[in-house]
């Protein structure tokens, strides 16, 4: 047999040269610098036409960015915003469920909750719960058949940060169902059938072998939906609660300086969505383990390769390695077996 090899044999007495590097060059994209010139010249055109201009003092937005009643409205947009996610995201997990549960009754009923709370406005919503009771006077639960009782006035029970909690969070619920509905039905049905197959219960299977798969999928809108109604949560000024967007504008409606504290919650806002992006790329990040064969890098980590790494490290050795063949493998030892 003849023995095949991929490079030409050396004559005895003679040594291998190293092939001349190829020099590559780049190709030139100019129209790029050119539309990122007029993009760069527009943004500071309007840049510079905002900050110039003679009715916006900016010595009042560094007057009100720290003061106490805007960074206590800004710990009660917080507040609504988790209080408002829990409920919706709580209820729109059981209404995902029953949306594929085998039962009709359930399924029907979940539908409509969607169909109705997508359906309407939630502008709409909370001004309905704010003024339930010119309907409701008194609201009372009770058992059936019995004289037990308990009842209460509507307007103590439905205080304005209640009337923003139900009208955000039952609200939140409908979208969140079917971002859930969307996860659970991601996963194969192969996996719950097997699982039905070794004896475990729908309940089970559903808490230990669907969920964790589906929050890959369930994680990212759902955080899209979290800085959603952190916005969202301005809303609440119809319910006269005193968050950001409803302090700053009563603030305005003193000192009539109404863009400059708009400016202010603007900021406000702009930072904690900011802190719930970093918070989602984390757990966005954490859920991905087992799906992809690396874990996206960290902003710190990226920062670190953009000043610290320029090339690519070459794959078979390299100019500074004398006696190193570039287009050849690296040798390993071996022990002989």
């Amino acid at each position: 047999m003849t023995e095949l090899s991929a490079d030409p044999p050396v004559p005895p007495g003679s040594t291998r040269v190293r092939p001349e590097a190829i020099r590559a060059v780049p190709l030139r994209h100019p129209w790029r610098w050119v539309s990122a010139v007029v993009v760069l010249i527009v943004l500071g055109a309007v840049v510079d036409t905002f900050a110039t201009a003679s009715g916006l003092k900016w010595s009042v937005v560094g007057q009100y960015l720290f003061d106490v009643r805007i960074l206590q409205a800004a710990v009660v947009t917080l507040y609504l915003t988790a209080i408002a996610m829990v409920v919706g995201v709580g209820l729109g997990v059981l209404l995902a469920v029953m949306r594929l549960s085998p039962n009709r009754v359930m399924a029907w009923v979940s539908w409509l909750y969607i169909w109705f709370f997508r359906g309407t406005p939630v502008l709409v919503q909370l001004f309905f719960w704010w003024n339930i009771n010119t309907i409701l006077s008194y609201l009372s639960v009770g058992i059936p058949f019995t004289h037990i009782m308990v009842q209460a006035s509507t307007n103590s029970l439905i205080t304005p940060l209640v009337a923003a909690i139900l009208g955000l969070g039952l609200n939140e619920a409908a979208y969140m169902a079917e971002i859930v509905r969307a996860g659970i039905i991601s996963v194969d049905q192969g996996q719950t059938e097997a699982a039905h197959a070794l004896g475990m219960r729908r309940s089970l299977v559903m808490r230990r072998i669907v969920l964790p798969q589906a929050m890959r999928v369930i994680v990212p809108p759902t955080g899209n939906e979290t800085i959603s109604m952190l916005k969202t949560t301005s809303l609440a000024y119809i319910v006269t609660l005193h968050e950001l967007f409803t302090v700053q504008q009563d603030i305005s409606n003193f000192n009539y300086q109404i863009i400059a504290l708009a400016i202010v919650a603007s900021i406000w806002y702009l930072v904690m969505s900011s802190i719930l992006t970093v918070c989602q790329f984390y757990i966005e990040r954490h859920y991905a383990r087992g799906s992809v064969r690396g874990l996206p890098p960290t902003p710190i980590q990226r920062l670190r390769r953009m000043l610290f790494q320029f090339h690519a490290t070459p794959p078979f050795g390299s100019a500074a390695e004398p006696g190193v063949e570039p287009w050849l493998p690296p040798t390993h030892p071996h022990s002989g077996m």
